[in-house]
C-alpha cells in the first residue's frame, strides 16, 4: 500500500502526519509527504481601507514563485525528518497549484490508495473565505481520505 499526506507546516498537519507514520508503519506501507506550491497574495490588514496605491503596495504581499518553493521545500524536508526520526523513510514530492485539485489529482494519477490531510491549516477567516482545503481534497478525491483532527 501508498499513501500520500499533505504538509503546510500548521500543528494539524504535523498530527496528520504523524497519524499517517503511524498507519504506514503498522501496514507496511509506504508514505510520500506532498506540498503544493501556491504562492500567496494576502493584505497585512489594517482599519481603514487602503486609500491609494501607494498604500495599496505597502499592504499587499506577493509570495514569489520562488519564495513558495523554498518554504515548500523546507516543509517537506521536515516532514521527512520527522518521520525518520520513528523509522520511517518518506518520499517527497512539490507539487504545483491549488493544493484541492493537486494533492488528490497526484494521489490518483501515481496510483496511491490513500490521502492524509490535517483538518485546519488555515486560519479561521481565511477558511471562511477560501474554503477548508481539508473538505475540498474529500470532495475532488476519488480515493479514500482520511482527515486528521
Amino acid at each position: 500500500m501508498r499513501f500520500v499526506i499533505a504538509v503546510d507546516g500548521s500543528a494539524e498537519s504535523d498530527r496528520a502526519l504523524d497519524h499517517a507514520v503511524e498507519m504506514a508503519t503498522a501496514a507496511g506501507a509506504s508514505l510520500t509527504a506532498v506540498h503544493s506550491v501556491d504562492p500567496d497574495v494576502y493584505d497585512r490588514g489594517g482599519s481603514r481601507p487602503p486609500s491609494d496605491s501607494a498604500d495599496f503596495e505597502d499592504r499587499l504581499v506577493v509570495e514569489s514563485v520562488a519564495d513558495a518553493e523554498e518554504r515548500g521545500n523546507r516543509l517537506l524536508e521536515e516532514a521527512v525528518d520527522r518521520a525518520a526520526e520513528t523509522g520511517l523513510d518518506v518520499d517527497r514530492e512539490l507539487l504545483y497549484g491549488d493544493p484541492v485539485e493537486t494533492v488528490p489529482d497526484f494521489a490518483i494519477t501515481e496510483g496511491y490508495d490513500g490521502v492524509f490531510v490535517g483538518h485546519r491549516g488555515l486560519s479561521d477567516a481565511h477558511e471562511r473565505v477560501l474554503g477548508s482545503v481539508a473538505k475540498g481534497i474529500v470532495e475532488r478525491s476519488s480515493l479514500p481520505v482520511t482527515v486528521v483532527r
